[in-house]
Order: structure tokens, then C-alpha cells, then sequence
């Protein structure tokens, strides 16, 4: 399979840059590249009501992000723990 670019909004960089500690920072950061080479990855949901979005999970966060197989493009949109990121 052929790699996605990715794109992380600067919201959501901001959203990943608060994380704490700096060891659930890094398994996001590698789940997120692990994104570029199969956006849906085994784990990986389709979030209801929208076309494009989807959510994988590591830990108690989440990443939301959507996926554009025209431009091959991988967009982060959200970053956040499970009890704020659908908010």
C-alpha cells in the first residue's frame, strides 16, 4: 500500500503538546505515523455522521482524523482523552 501525507492541524499539534506524560506523547506520535502508511489500520472507526472521519484509540486518548484517498492526504483534526475528545 502506497503512503498517505499527513497533516496535523495546529489545534490538534497544541492538543498533542499538552499530553503529559511525555511517554503517552511519544505512542501517540508513533500511532499517528503508523496512520501515513494504512490510515485504516486494524482498531481504527469510522465516527458516525460524517463521510471522512475516523478515530483510533491509544491508551485513554484519542485521535480523530480524516482521510482524503484522492490527494492521499491523512488530516489530524483531534487529539484528546476519551471523556473530552467527542465534545
Amino acid at each position: 500500500m502506497a503512503s498517505y501525507s499527513l497533516f496535523i492541524k495546529a489545534s490538534a499539534a497544541k492538543e498533542l503538546e499538552a499530553v503529559q506524560p511525555r511517554s503517552i506523547r511519544v505512542r501517540i506520535v508513533s500511532r499517528i505515523q503508523a496512520l501515513g502508511q494504512n490510515p485504516r489500520a486494524p482498531g481504527s472507526q469510522k465516527l458516525a455522521g460524517d463521510d471522512e472521519r475516523y478515530r483510533i484509540r491509544q491508551g485513554a486518548y484519542r485521535i480523530v482524523y480524516s482521510v482524503n484517498d484522492v490527494t492521499r492526504l491523512v488530516e489530524i483534526v483531534k487529539i484528546g482523552h476519551r471523556r473530552e475528545v467527542y465534545r
